[in-house]
């Protein structure tokens, strides 16, 4: 089985606020901006003024419906029982918590997947207008100062391109290069709860097996690629789901990692706990399972990705 190449451009981006006021956020705080950026940019580009985002006459039109709320379009051939596709953006806060005092500077990271790159300045917009009508417990007020993209996606070398009041000027979003199958056994380490199920069952650290990730991010790449990209991911889905399930990693040093985060659509608290930890996933086999590996750092695994859930980075072990 040889590695599949995949073409999913995405593009990623650097956020830079500086605080007004006092701000307090807390240490996963992506729960905390999808809201801002949820309601801000509902405010911004809503014009029906409809309560519900399904029974508008333009929910196929709508920056707000395709960024968040993502209707699969008609006529779709995957998830035609489903209300939702899988959103265009990944937004990555720094880790936490932060006690922010005026003039401190704040980045957030945000990554936007093949089309959604059309509707960055209204994320933009959203997310300046959301930080200056306060955010987290506190309320407090950020003020955007620019906005950064990476020249490319697999390093952050950043270039300048939007400071308010000025034209946004983009470039092109990009599939990361894939670099060559690792020679050596390669260290991934979770930065954020991956919360994953199996069977209807949220997988325990004692219950992991690689094969859980792998359909996860298989699952993931494929459907972003079909919704968010003219290049739909073509492979043998069976072929590489039975060969994850028998390969392991050689050691998973994982825990358990306990949160909620608060819903203001179901009015409860909502369980995001997850794995965090590290695992070593031996060089011998990996090949096929590679390209999903290194793909997954950008646009993270399992519940939760567009508020930065399911972070992971790579590297080898030397």
């Amino acid at each position: 089985m040889t590695s599949q190449t995949i073409k999913l451009p995405l593009a990623r981006y650097r956020l830079w606020f500086q605080a007004q006021t006092p701000v307090t956020l807390p240490r996963f705080a992506g729960s905390t901006w999808r809201g801002t950026l949820g309601h801000a940019l509902k405010k911004a580009v809503c014009v029906t003024r409809q309560p519900h985002c399904r029974s508008c006459m333009l929910l196929h039109a709508c920056a707000h419906a395709y960024i968040f709320e993502t209707p699969p379009p008609p006529g779709a051939g995957k998830m035609r029982k489903y209300t939702a596709a899988p959103h265009p953006f990944v937004l990555s806060p720094p880790d936490g918590p932060h006690q922010l005092s005026p003039g401190d500077e704040y980045p957030l990271d945000l990554t936007l997947v093949g089309q959604g790159n059309r509707h960055l300045p209204y994320v933009i917009h959203a997310l300046s207008l959301g930080a200056r009508n306060g955010i987290g417990k506190t309320r407090g007020a950020l003020e955007l100062t620019r906005v950064d993209q990476a020249v490319t996606v697999d390093a952050m070398d950043l270039q300048t391109i939007f400071i308010p009041g000025q034209p946004v000027q983009t470039l092109p979003a990009l599939t990361p290069s894939i670099p060559a199958t690792p020679k050596q056994p390669i260290t991934l380490t979770l930065h954020t709860p991956l919360r994953l199920k199996r069977d209807g069952h949220t997988v325990q650290p004692d219950e992991f097996h690689f094969a859980d990730l792998f359909s996860n991010l298989l699952r993931r790449v494929s459907m972003l690629s079909y919704f968010h990209t003219d290049t739909p991911l073509d492979t043998d889905f069976a072929q590489l789901t039975q060969a994850a399930r028998a390969w392991q990693a050689d050691h998973a040093r994982l825990q358990w990692q306990s949160w909620q985060r608060y819903s203001s659509r179901q009015k409860a608290h909502v369980n995001m706990d997850g794995l965090t930890g590290q695992l070593t996933l031996p060089h011998e086999g990996i090949e096929p399972f590679w390209p999903y590996l290194w793909l997954g750092q950008f646009i993270h695994a399992g519940a939760g990705t567009v508020m930065g859930q399911g972070r992971y980075q790579m590297a080898s072990l030397r």
